[in-house]
């Protein structure tokens, strides 16, 4: 197995329907990481592709000019999905109990992850799904920063170090037979420099795992 068991531990281990019961309206990163994702995604994506965003929310962060054939939305809060202007359609379901997709093979173009790769506790059957749903070709994102509810992040993810998480996304990919080898996108500070040099900070870390079904 890709993970020990202790390494898929969490903290909170109450039922996770249950701590996503209540919307959460906001966004888990600064603009900065918000903007290169959205950019990313106008490079890597192109209109009138089938969309699965996994394990979203309100906003999917995808370029406004873009148009898609169709986007699928997935998350555990349905108010939050509701919200979402992007989606077409969303279904609500936990991962974590059941990680089998309710779509069909072959069917998307690209899949995107957003902030939520932490939360997985069996990212291999996940991977293997997401691979399943996959045109060939088709594209998979995963983006995420040092942000997380730590007592929902597994094991693996909260007592590893950002490059060691990188890491860990790209074995998930490279578990799952017939993935191209994952590339990787590594921004560590998302602020402009004129920003910092000003005393804004370095802003939220920027990584993105991307590979693609071969």
């Amino acid at each position: 197995m890709l993970l020990r068991p202790n390494q898929r531990i969490k903290l909170d281990d109450t039922d996770d329907k249950l701590f996503y019961d209540y919307p959460r309206f906001v966004t888990h990163v600064d603009e900065g990481f918000i903007q290169q994702l959205t950019d990313l995604y106008r490079q890597r994506l192109k209109p009138d592709m089938r969309i699965f965003d996994m394990m979203s929310s309100w906003v999917s962060h995808l370029p406004e000019e873009m148009q898609f054939a169709h986007v699928e939305g997935h998350g555990l809060n349905a108010e939050e999905l509701a919200r979402n202007p992007r989606l077409d359609h969303y279904f609500v379901q936990d991962l974590n109990a059941n990680p089998q997709l309710p779509l069909k093979d072959e069917d998307f173009d690209a899949v995107l992850n957003c902030v939520s790769v932490q939360y997985l506790q069996y990212p291999e059957a996940v991977f293997s799904e997401i691979h399943r749903i996959l045109k060939p070709g088709g594209i998979a994102i995963f983006s995420f920063s040092n942000r997380m509810f730590f007592q929902k992040a597994i094991q693996a993810w909260r007592e590893g170090s950002e490059a060691s998480r990188v890491e860990l996304v790209k074995s998930y990919f490279s578990s799952v037979p017939g993935f191209t080898t994952p590339e990787v996108i590594t921004r560590q500070s998302t602020v402009p420099n004129i920003l910092q040099w000003l005393g804004a900070g370095g802003g939220d870390p920027f990584y993105a795992v991307i590979a693609s079904r071969s």
